[in-house]
């Protein structure tokens, strides 16, 4: 039997030298991760137990603010909002995304850039540019969904798209999924341009039809993908907050309300920082259990 070989001093030093050297080097980042986002959570969480306002001193208040939150109809209908939101979006995105991307990877090279840059351009866009646009296609006097509704006869008479809680979140999430799929469609192209085409062609030549090569051979491998997708996605629709602030503010009468942007008006407008860390942390404990159910369904199905 073979004895283990001992490493030498001078091998010792050198593994401290290169893990000190390594930890100098993430030091910054470090510093930059514990002071903007370890810190700041930890101080949100903390406020959250206090009745926290800008000219009055702190006061201790212990869960108060968790119990008035599920007692406020608006945070409540902001909840409904943003549940709704994602609802929506989420599946739609990754649908349409994946039937899109599975359309254009069978283009010529040229033909796929040009779709790939046509749908990723609202993603690079500013979001206020965007979002002045697509203000200009709802407007209640001059804009174009009303002039081609008047026109084509399907309606009678202008729609405050926006200043109606009958239309107005339904504006906002069509305008939220334009630019949630830029990115999931550049995603989807690449992952299925990895997939493997000898695979295909066997299952082609055993007569397998497309669906069943799809689901079989390319759904296993763009499942990494997919979970991917469908988490941040998640994430983004929950967090939702620069559509509602630009085109309605929350109106009407709080009927486009979210989580985030009452968190804003709750601490920005109100001056109340407490109750608006309070539905920050509610908001990411949230996330946190519905990423970690993703994450458990994606891996059960590897």
């Amino acid at each position: 039997m073979k004895s283990e070989v001992k490493p030498s001093k001078r091998s010792r030093a050198l593994v401290r030298k290169e893990t000190a050297d390594a930890y100098l080097f993430l030091l910054p980042s470090l510093i930059f991760f514990l002071g903007f986002v370890i810190f700041p959570i930890v101080l949100c969480v903390w406020t959250s137990f206090f009745d926290s306002t800008m000219n009055a001193k702190d006061v201790f208040i212990g869960l108060s603010n968790y119990r008035e939150l599920f007692q406020d109809k608006i945070f409540l209908g902001a909840l409904k909002n943003t549940f709704i939101i994602v609802v929506v979006s989420v599946p739609f995105t990754c649908i349409f995304s994946l039937w899109v991307a599975s359309v254009i990877v069978e283009l010529k090279g040229w033909a796929t850039s040009l779709f790939r840059i046509v749908f990723y351009l609202p993603v690079v866009t500013g979001s206020v540019a965007v979002t002045v646009v697509w203000k200009w296609m709802f407007n209640n006097y001059y804009g174009i969904f009303n002039y081609l509704g008047n026109k084509m006869g399907l309606i009678d008479q202008n729609i405050n798209w926006l200043g109606d809680a009958r239309y107005a979140l339904g504006c906002i999430i069509l305008i939220l999924l334009t630019t949630s799929v830029g990115q999931p469609i550049v995603l989807y192209v690449s992952a299925l341009g990895n997939v493997d085409a000898s695979l295909i062609e066997s299952a082609n030549v055993d007569g397998a039809t497309h669906l069943q090569a799809f689901w079989k051979i390319k759904w296993p491998q763009i499942m990494p993908t997919t979970l991917y997708i469908v988490v941040i996605t998640t994430i983004n629709s929950f967090q939702c907050f620069a559509l509602i602030q630009l085109l309605t503010s929350g109106g009407p009468n709080h009927s486009t309300d979210t989580i985030m942007y009452y968190i804003y008006y709750s601490a920005f407008k109100l001056y109340r920082y407490g109750y608006g860390d309070a539905m920050g942390v509610v908001l990411a404990i949230i996330i946190a259990i519905l990423s970690a159910i993703q994450f458990k369904m994606g891996s059960s199905n590897d």
